[in-house]
């Protein structure tokens, strides 16, 4: 068959689809930026720059089991999260990273043509796999102040509407929603997904509101406070219907053994990790005195690990690209709603100041 005929088999809809854009690991972005890879300060990712508990790594050499297959209903895995939520763990099923979870929750509920709720701007996985889903994305526009349109949502729901999908706090915004403004949601009668990656650093959540409404699900995950990153695990806390829902339609083995043992490891030693939570929200407070000094950017306060600035003066782009020419790497946006815009994720006190240093040698 030659090209032209495959092309004809592939989905109609999926034609116009916009690939995903990931950010690349260390050794693509010391090649880059023509630095050694030591050299490479990572702000662009919002992972944590402490990295995992050291129990993560001892327990992972020594695991003797890695030749069988995980336990395909999670058990041990979803009552060690259970045990850290509060909730019973016919509430908890795991992912491979939230992403996984973002792409089973659609799958159940869309038929082609439905509608998903997008807060705008926001998270780029929920519209991405709305579209694989054969959904259709209604993007509701934040405020100005990047809080969520509660009567703009309202006026866009419809018959068709399935999912609301919200990020809590926002990614890249930083800022929370309020639990009133959830609950508002979740009179509506459409699902409710609160995506929650970053709750370790606000100190908020909506979790145990889960088990009292059949509508509303809550996604965590492991890579940012936790440092797993690389080893994708992330959960959910959903009403026990869809939980069941889910374990029954993902893949029977989603979750591999050394992401078990990391998450496992990593609730052995909340100290620890508690501990370079605490360094990342006081190094956000001064990263953020530090951003404010510099007259040309303005930054907004977060409640996550990562802030995002306008530039208030002068060109995001030529600054995005004069940090990597340094080996300084952030995230840049140039969209309707983040327009000459910059997202910095929080690192070691080192790395803010090599950041600030970079960005006076710019501008």
């Amino acid at each position: 068959m030659s090209s032209g005929d495959i092309q004809k088999m592939i989905r109609g809809d999926l034609g116009s689809l916009k690939a995903y854009q990931p950010i690349a690991p260390p050794d693509v972005l010391s090649e880059r930026a023509g630095v050694p890879i030591e050299g490479v300060i990572k702000l662009d990712g919002n992972e944590n720059p402490y990295g995992c508990s050291p129990m993560v790594g001892r327990a992972l050499a020594g695991y003797p089991f890695y030749h069988v297959y995980p336990d395909p209903e999670q058990r041990e895995l979803r009552k060690a999260l259970a045990g850290y939520v509060g909730v019973d763990a016919a509430h908890i099923v795991a992912g491979a990273g939230s992403d996984e979870l973002i792409d089973l929750i659609l799958r159940l509920f869309l038929e082609p043509g439905d509608r998903v709720i997008n807060c705008i701007p926001t998270f780029g996985m929920y519209p991405f796999c709305t579209e694989i889903c054969g959904g259709k994305v209604i993007d509701v526009p934040r405020d100005k102040s990047y809080a969520i349109d509660i009567a703009g949502i309202k006026e866009a729901v419809n018959e068709k509407t399935k999912v609301i999908f919200i990020a809590s706090p926002n990614n890249p915004t930083g800022n929370i929603t309020t639990q009133r403004d959830i609950l508002e949601l979740v009179k509506l009668g459409r699902v409710v997904v609160v995506d929650e990656a970053y709750s370790e650093f606000s100190g908020t959540t909506v979790a145990p509101l889960v088990p009292e409404h059949g509508n509303l699900i809550v996604l965590r995950s492991f890579s940012k406070w936790a440092g797993l990153a690389g080893l994708r695990i992330g959960y959910g806390i959903f009403p026990t219907l869809i939980a069941e829902q889910l374990l029954k339609i993902k893949q029977p083995y989603n979750i591999n053994l050394a992401a078990q043992v990391a998450l496992q490891e990593s609730l052995a030693d909340m100290e620890y990790l508690q501990g370079t939570v605490q360094k990342i929200i006081s190094e956000r407070e001064r990263l953020f005195a530090r951003l404010g000094d510099l007259r040309f950017l303005k930054p907004f306060p977060s409640q996550a690990n990562f802030i995002l600035c306008a530039v208030a003066k002068g060109d995001a782009q030529v600054i995005h690209e004069g940090l990597q020419k340094r080996g300084v790497f952030i995230r840049y946006y140039d969209t309707s709603l983040l327009r000459n815009s910059l997202r910095i994720s929080v690192g070691r006190p080192e790395h803010t100041d090599a950041l600030i240093d970079a960005l006076k040698g710019i501008c």
